[in-house]
């Protein structure tokens, strides 16, 4: 366990400040940065179909002397597992010596090993839990621990273990803070995420379905910030984090990073504050939409809610057969789950766009069969009414002056662009070498 009970050294600097050349910068709050000290938990599915991970677990480990890293737990899509982890401690500890002589309080390399977890290997079936993991039983250990403070569970992949630790003990719910890369994460994780939502409206949680895109789209992006140039100049040969990132992806993806950033600077407690992690809005209701036929282009749905369709069983289907709809001939496939007179298939659009559907089927009956909807953003009338039976949960500002292009809350993150780059440009020089004396 690294956590360690400290006062937190605190500075109030408001909501908003000005540096000296008159430039906003985000809310110092409880920031790292400003000196508070947050307790963090990573779930990741580094290794596995997104590169962007191991950029996103070299930014964390620069800042591991300013966090209380408790837990880092592999929850892969594809190949990923601990040691996909491991790689990136590796090259931590290389680096080590020089981030030591910068500040004691970067944990040892083994350390950092020592709470690596492996979590669900697998998804779960159409209930969202399955068997509990070495992940998900160390997730529910670090949140009984006798410490005041909340702890944060930064979801990078999969949710699986989330949701299985707070099937297994829900009594960890008010002491968990979880922000979730949702988007295309959510579209792997729909059983899973359905089950937190429908059965722990509770939870606290910032579900990021296209806010964290701000990390990499948009922004400063000329010269030394833009995306190829940052990793040019501040990354490429500094030390073996740097190669590491760079193997990676020569370019700035991180996006899981966001997660971390607003615990660096920002207001750990208030998602609606600005921070360099971004700006969100109170949850809605009536983001489910339940289809009992096929449709057409002409049916709505909300980009990045969650869509049933609970069809009738054919005459003649037996437990022999099975089905699986196809959405945009994408992955993974939603697997029909029989309820006795009908088959119920989840999905959840990652985008706003027509997507088009097919069943496949050993069940002649069924297969073929298709059809189409459209997924678009939720109308005002409805992101205007923050919803009671979630009371703390937050998505992106569906305000359009946050969007980026297509990517709602997407401007809430890049704004801070040069700020935070330029503090994770000192923080990679730290691999280089001890400070001049």
């Amino acid at each position: 366990m690294l956590s360690r009970q400290r006062k937190h050294a605190v500075s109030f600097f408001g909501l908003m400040g000005m540096l000296a050349g008159g430039a906003a910068i985000a809310a110092a709050g409880d920031g790292a940065l400003s000196g508070g000290r947050h307790r963090v938990v990573v779930s990741t599915d580094i290794g596995g179909t997104d590169p962007d991970d191991f950029q996103s677990m070299v930014h964390l480990l620069v800042y591991a002397d300013v966090l209380d890293l408790e837990g880092l737990i592999s929850s892969p899509y594809g190949e990923g597992r601990t040691e996909s982890i491991g790689e990136v401690i590796d090259a931590y500890e290389q680096d080590y010596p020089s981030l030591r002589s910068h500040s004691a309080d970067y944990p040892e390399p083994d350390a950092l090993r020592a709470i690596c977890k492996q979590g669900a290997l697998h998804t779960p079936d159409h209930s969202g839990v399955g068997e509990p993991t070495e992940g998900s039983r160390w997730l529910i250990e670090c949140a009984r621990r006798d410490d005041p403070r909340p702890l944060h569970v930064l979801v990078w992949g999969g949710i699986e273990d989330l949701a299985q630790a707070l099937h297994d003990a829900p009594d960890i719910l008010p002491k968990l803070r979880v922000y979730y890369i949702g988007g295309p994460n959510k579209k792997w994780s729909v059983d899973a995420y359905n089950y937190v939502e429908q059965n722990h409206p509770q939870l606290w949680m910032i579900e990021s379905n296209a806010t964290y895109r701000g990390w990499f789209v948009g922004g400063e992006q000329q010269g030394q910030w833009s995306n190829h140039g940052f990793v040019d100049k501040h990354i490429a040969g500094h030390g073996a984090l740097g190669a590491c990132f760079v193997r990676a992806k020569d370019d700035i993806k991180m996006g899981d990073t966001p997660s971390v950033a607003r615990l660096l600077r920002g207001v750990s407690d208030d998602p609606a504050s600005p921070s360099w992690g971004g700006k969100y809005a109170r949850i809605w209701d009536g983001r489910k939409t339940v289809f009992d036929r096929h449709t057409t282009a002409d049916d709505k749905a909300e980009a990045f809610g969650v869509v049933e369709f609970v069809l009738p069983k054919p005459t003649g289907y037996t437990a022999e057969h099975s089905a699986s709809m196809v959405f945009s001939h994408g992955r993974p496939a939603s697997v029909g789950v029989d309820e006795g007179e009908s088959l119920r298939f989840r999905f959840s659009p990652r985008d706003a766009k027509v997507w088009s559907y097919e069943i496949k089927s050993d069940s002649p009956a069924l297969h073929g069969q298709n059809g189409k909807f459209d997924a678009t953003p939720p109308p005002p009338e409805r992101t205007s009414k923050p919803s009671e039976s979630h009371p703390h949960w937050w998505t992106d500002d569906p305000d359009p002056a946050t969007a980026e292009g297509v990517h709602p809350g997407a401007k809430s993150v890049n704004r801070w662009r040069v700020d935070y780059l330029r503090d994770f440009a000192e923080r990679m020089d730290r691999c280089q070498g001890a400070p001049a004396p």
